[in-house]
């Protein structure tokens, strides 16, 4: 059974940081795409950061250079360094697992709220 358990998600003033953690128990996170969404209220899910099938790195353009995707491999974990938060960067943060040979996500943790006070 796979789980993606995210943390690190709070409240942080504009322009601080906070760094997501998705910790994944029955996949093994290089081996599969993971990526992070995000969803604010009224609006649609976004994808803000992944690996991809060939395990290079995606960002959305809204979060290039503030936000950055890692993972460590013996703890099966994946990041999200998120630096200069932004009041428009205020969601709900979801880590997603999917495999490579296909383009959907098929399992997503229960998200971690983010909240950036102007």
């Amino acid at each position: 059974q796979v789980q993606l358990v995210e943390s690190g998600g709070g409240l942080v003033q504009a322009g601080g940081s906070l760094r997501l953690s998705c910790a994944a128990s029955g996949r093994t996170v290089s081996n599969y795409r993971m990526g992070w969404f995000r969803q604010a209220p009224g609006k649609e899910r976004e994808r803000v950061a992944a690996f991809t099938w060939s395990n290079s790195t995606y960002y959305a353009d809204s979060v290039k250079g503030r936000f950055t995707i890692s993972r460590d491999n013996a703890k099966n974990t994946v990041y999200l360094q998120m630096n200069s938060l932004q009041p428009e960067d205020t969601a709900v943060y979801y880590c997603a697992s999917g495999p490579r040979a296909s383009s959907r996500y098929d399992y997503w943790g229960q998200g971690t709220q983010v909240t950036v006070s102007s």
